[in-house]
């Protein structure tokens, strides 16, 4: 017994000392080795550079080679490739192109590490400028126009264009490790390697400048006369734009910088038109004109404040319509039960609101299912007690008589003649819980 206790511990002693060795073996620092064969001396800003490095270690293998691309402190790039022997790797770090960084020395680091974590690294300076691009391409739907250098980093098309166009930019390739570039629009500012539709502008047709400037990406013209009464329009985005106005009662309704106004819809409750000018028809107030570009109308909607204007407890404020059977410009543009669509009627003063629809246009002839209500959304409501009519044509639902509760529907075998306008006139004159419509051919 006492002899296998002896060589027992004799062979956990040499096992011991194997685990030490190997461990030792394992722990050493090693020596990363870096050979570049790549100088890094200068390049273009966009370009994608490339590199070929010579890594080793002859103790301990390698696990990654990184070359990293400083502007100042902060690390912009960085390619990472993993290095399972000594040998010969080559890649491409990529050099942003960014707005108003001008030409200058950047930092390439070369970082070699080892599977043990014992790092080599490599410091170079690299001359950057900004590429000076030949050209510009301005890219629109239809067609191309070349923008021609004029000064440093500035380019311009002079063009027999229409007064608005909608584009992107293109720069071309410079030099071997250039790449083609791409400037859109996003948010509200022209932005490097988008593709969406710059909303240059013009306040009219014909022969003008378009520029872009590749330092700074400032591009001209911008939407520069849509505007109501000398107030410039906000833009929602490249079909909508809008503006908060006080507005007096049968005072002149300037807008500026829509060349093709006279093609679009005017929404006779809120603004005339008499041929020569056009006219604020409504009562004096604070209201959102909304320039639908796409459908070629003017959404006008009361306002109370800063905010969409609501039905007040003394009968001030505003009424909406929501609901189906109805729509501006055209019933293509139907409200149906989407709140964001609903429409605003004129106040007209006296506690009174219209809305003027044209029979087969704006308003089904035959068949109708929308109410009233208090705002634009979901809330406050006229209801079957609320709401009454002295129309012999529309009914109020009742929830018996085929439509819900204030619902406006026709009474059975009754609809509007085809083409024939009416005004809707809802009157609030004797308390919002006695609520009168009328309904007349005009």
């Amino acid at each position: 017994m006492k002899r296998i206790n002896i060589k027992l511990y004799g062979f956990l002693a040499l096992l011991s000392l194997l685990i030490a060795c190997e461990k030792s073996e394992n722990t050493a620092a090693g020596n990363p080795v870096i050979d570049l064969k790549t100088e890094f001396a200068s390049a273009l800003f966009g370009d994608s550079l490339n590199f070929e490095i010579g890594v080793s270690d002859a103790d301990v293998p390698l696990s990654t080679v990184k070359v990293q691309l400083f502007y100042t402190d902060d690390m912009v790039q960085e390619t990472v490739i993993r290095t399972k022997e000594n040998g010969t790797y080559s890649g491409k770090i990529w050099i942003p192109f960014y707005k108003d960084v001008p030409n200058g020395v950047a930092t390439i680091k070369v970082v070699l590490q080892n599977i043990n974590k014992t790092i080599t690294e490599e410091s170079h300076d690299l001359s950057l400028s900004r590429p000076n691009f030949p050209y510009l391409t301005l890219v629109s739907e239809s067609r191309e126009y070349r923008m021609e250098k004029v000064a440093d980093n500035e380019y311009v098309a002079s063009e027999n264009f229409p007064f608005s166009v909608k584009a992107y930019i293109k720069a071309p390739k410079v030099g071997n490790q250039g790449n083609e570039m791409t400037f859109g629009y996003e948010g509200t500012s022209v932005v490097y390697g988008s593709i969406a539709n710059i909303p240059f502008s013009n306040s009219s047709s014909g022969v003008y400048n378009i520029s872009f400037n590749t330092l700074n990406y400032s591009a001209s013209p911008f939407i520069i006369a849509y505007a109501v009464n000398g107030t410039v329009m906000n833009r929602t985005n490249d079909e909508l734009f809008y503006v908060d106005v006080n507005l007096t009662k049968d005072q002149e309704v300037v807008i500026d910088g829509i060349e093709d106004l006279s093609d679009w819809w005017i929404d006779s409750d809120f603004i005339t038109n008499d041929g020569t000018s056009l006219k604020f028809a409504a009562m004096t107030g604070k209201y959102r004109i909304t320039a639908d570009f796409a459908k070629k109308y003017f959404v006008v909607e009361a306002m109370l404040g800063n905010s969409l204007a609501t039905l007040q407890a003394d009968g001030t404020g505003a009424i909406w319509i929501i609901g189906e059977g109805v729509g501006k410009p055209s019933l293509a543009n139907a409200v149906g039960w989407t709140t964001e669509k609903a429409l605003c009627l004129a106040p007209i003063g006296g506690k009174k609101y219209q809305i003027t629809v044209k029979a087969g246009e704006t308003i089904n002839a035959t068949n109708i299912n929308f109410k009233f209500f208090h705002q634009k959304n979901w809330g406050g409501e006229f209801s079957g007690t609320t709401l009454t009519t002295t129309s012999d044509v529309i009914l109020i639902g009742n929830g018996n008589n085929g439509r819900d509760s204030g619902n406006l529907g026709f009474v059975s075998g009754k609809s509007l003649t085809a083409g024939k306008t009416y005004v809707f006139t809802v009157d609030l004159s004797a308390g919002n819980d006695k609520a009168v419509l009328a309904v007349v051919e005009k």
